[in-house]
């Protein structure tokens, strides 16, 4: 999270509202012999924003650890991004910047139950083949009850309880209106990263 508090304005309901919709982040765990644990997750927060479920392979290493007992973990959920130029802002001495952004949800990681984890699926599930209708949506009702069970076998049911919610939303704030929206049209036409339309948006509505 960049530490200037000017790009952190966004309030928790903000946060939440984009962390939910964009569903898929960096799941980040206590370190392992060598390196932080990370896994990249899809998610589904529920309707109070209490907490974040999701589901693990057996063998990933942050399923292992929670065999110990509950861990503290981040899910980091990234926006969209792209590299600013000094030019775009029609004013002189400035540097180059990268903007952003990301979300971070703290908390308490925990493995569920696994009759839970069949309700999960068929959650995440339909969540996210909502988002292509008109297309039928898929339920795990097409998978063959052998299938089924050897999916299901190979993961487990994950539950985040969120403690804390940041964000940093990195959108030329620091600058005055003119240079935001010189840098924004820029961004539009020659911008690269993820999604930098979408940023370049975001600023000037800033």
């Amino acid at each position: 999270m960049h530490p200037n508090p000017v790009y952190h304005t966004a309030d928790a309901d903000q946060n939440l509202a984009w962390a939910r919709e964009r569903a898929f982040g960096v799941l980040a765990c206590a370190a392992g012999p060598e390196a932080p644990m990370l896994s990249h997750v899809p998610f589904l927060l529920d309707a109070e924003a209490r907490m974040a479920e999701l589901h693990l392979v057996r063998s990933n290493p942050i399923a292992r650890a929670l065999k110990a007992g509950p861990q503290t973990a981040r899910l980091a959920v990234s926006g969209p991004d792209s590299y600013v130029s000094p030019d775009w802002y029609g004013i002189e001495d400035q540097v180059p910047t990268w903007n952003y952004v990301a979300v971070h949800l703290t908390g308490q990681l925990e493995l569920l139950p696994v009759t839970e984890l069949r309700p999960l699926l068929d959650r995440q599930s339909a969540f996210y083949e909502d988002r292509l209708r008109p297309k039928p949506p898929w339920t795990t009702d097409k998978m063959t009850p052998e299938a089924l069970d050897r999916l299901m076998r190979m993961i487990l049911p994950v539950r985040l309880w969120i403690d804390d919610v940041d964000g940093t939303w990195k959108l030329t704030q620091n600058k005055t209106a003119a240079a935001r929206d010189g840098a924004a049209d820029q961004m539009d036409a020659y911008g690269f990263g993820s999604d930098p339309r979408v940023l370049a948006a975001l600023m000037r509505g800033v």
